[in-house]
């Protein structure tokens, strides 16, 4: 299947400006854990409930922190008209559940989630996927750092 047939198309996209209390609240009503960042109509980055607890509340920052300062810059993404099976293979690799979904013009369009995957095509791609996101350590620990831990 190709990516456009199974992600979400409503997206709300943060800007880096805002607190990360925005943020939340924005994610509180759509009931996510996540929101794309967007600084004049490009994609600058992803939040997530866990940067929120990890990079600002862990921390000591207050509610006023800023998305931008809180936010993961290194933002993978696919292409709407890719594959899912080779995007959930990425997704193992890069141990993300989550990825913007951009158009040929590099414009945000949507977002992709194991659980969009799961809900259309079952345990395949998407549980291949989770098997290879839930491996140990890697590039997305508790602290965020991009090193594996022992």
């Amino acid at each position: 299947m190709k990516v456009s047939e199974e992600m979400t198309r409503d997206v709300r996209v943060a800007n880096p400006d805002e607190t990360i209390q925005e943020a939340a609240r924005v994610m509180a009503e759509m009931d996510v854990g996540a929101l794309p960042v967007g600084d004049n109509d490009r994609l600058v980055g992803m939040i997530t409930d866990r940067d929120i607890a990890i990079r600002a509340v862990a921390q000591g920052q207050g509610s006023n922190a800023l998305v931008g300062d809180v936010m993961t810059r290194d933002v993978k993404y696919c292409f709407e008209d890719e594959d899912t099976d080779h995007i959930a293979r990425n997704m193992a690799d890069q141990q993300i559940r989550r990825i913007p979904v951009v158009n040929r013009d590099k414009r945000l369009v949507g977002i992709l989630s194991l659980g969009d995957m799961a809900i259309t095509e079952g345990l395949r791609p998407s549980g291949e996927a989770l098997t290879g996101i839930s491996r140990p350590g890697g590039r997305h620990t508790q602290t965020g750092d991009s090193e594996a831990r022992p």
